[in-house]
């Protein structure tokens, strides 16, 4: 049975890390990129074809994949005479690997829906190195039937795939997701930081938190910066990480309830981003809590 061409919007470190992915699968892949050429032209070199278009890509694909950064991002490229809508053949599926807000994938569902496709929203756990290598964790929802469908390729770049209800679930769990381990994080840079402050051992005080029911994956990957200066092992940017929780304060608004523990950590999150830390890795808040109980 002949693999589905497959078109791919976005290729930054995951997207391309993904269409990386694809291609060692043995798919063929039509793709437009932003503004930094570096995996476009990687994939290129490995024989995808270069679209001029979001319409242009669709008009090529059987599955079409966007993994951008924000709403904002997938709408404009799903919406226009050269968006993706616009050139979708019938019967073509869409998914959204980027973490989006759940209203806004709804109302691209309908869209998408109306042009004789399906929508699905499939956002992503893990990194781009698990991406290079399919171990993905990836949350979808949407259709069962497209899923179905599809699942064969979702599995070639996902360990962990999973359905998880109508659309916009898998954006709603994302979020919820996010927003907790943003808030570890944040928790445990401030610990470190406090470390300092009352003269303790960063060291010693990850021994004893890391002994008890506290430990976890998170706390790991900020003490690798806290207190052995490796900010790698937590590959996400402040910024990126300011805008999935205001994402989570923003549905958590629409669902007309008020959130209490996110405030703190957007707070945190949006300082350290508008005062230079934007570009800098979740784990380097240990910084900015540093330089906040300095004065």
């Amino acid at each position: 049975m002949s693999k589905p061409t497959i078109g791919f919007i976005g290729l930054g470190l995951m997207g391309g890390a993904m269409v990386g992915r694809l291609q060692d699968q043995g798919y063929a892949l039509h793709v437009l990129g932003n503004r930094d050429r570096t995996y476009l032209d990687a994939a290129i070199a490995r024989g995808a074809t270069e679209a001029a278009s979001a319409r242009a890509v669709a008009e090529a694909s059987d599955i079409v994949m966007l993994c951008m950064g924000t709403s904002d991002h997938v709408e404009s490229r799903m919406r226009g005479n050269d968006g993706v809508i616009a050139g979708l053949k019938p019967g073509a599926t869409v998914v959204d690997f980027g973490t989006s807000l759940p209203g806004s994938s709804r109302a691209l569902a309908e869209e998408v829906a109306a042009a004789g496709g399906t929508y699905l929203d499939a956002p992503l756990g893990r990194t781009p190195s698990h991406a290079k290598d399919g171990l993905l964790n990836i949350m979808a929802s949407g259709d069962r039937t497209a899923f179905d469908k599809i699942e064969p390729v979702l599995k070639d770049l996902g360990e962990n795939v999973f359905h998880l209800g109508d659309i916009g679930s898998g954006h709603t769990i994302k979020l919820i997701n996010n927003f907790f381990g943003m808030t570890v994080a944040n928790a445990m840079a401030e610990a470190f930081a406090m470390a300092d402050v009352a003269g303790v051992d960063r060291q010693q005080l990850y021994e004893v938190m890391a002994a008890g029911p506290l430990h976890s994956g998170m706390m790991d990957f900020v003490k690798a910066y806290g207190v052995e200066g490796d900010p790698s092992m937590l590959a996400f940017a402040i910024k990126n990480a300011a805008k999935d929780v205001g994402y989570y304060a923003r549905m958590a608004e629409e669902a007309g309830v008020d959130s209490i523990m996110s405030k703190g950590t957007l707070s945190a999150l949006e300082t350290a981003r508008d005062t230079g830390q934007a570009d800098e890795m979740v784990s380097q808040m240990v910084d900015f809590y540093v330089k906040k109980f300095k004065g």
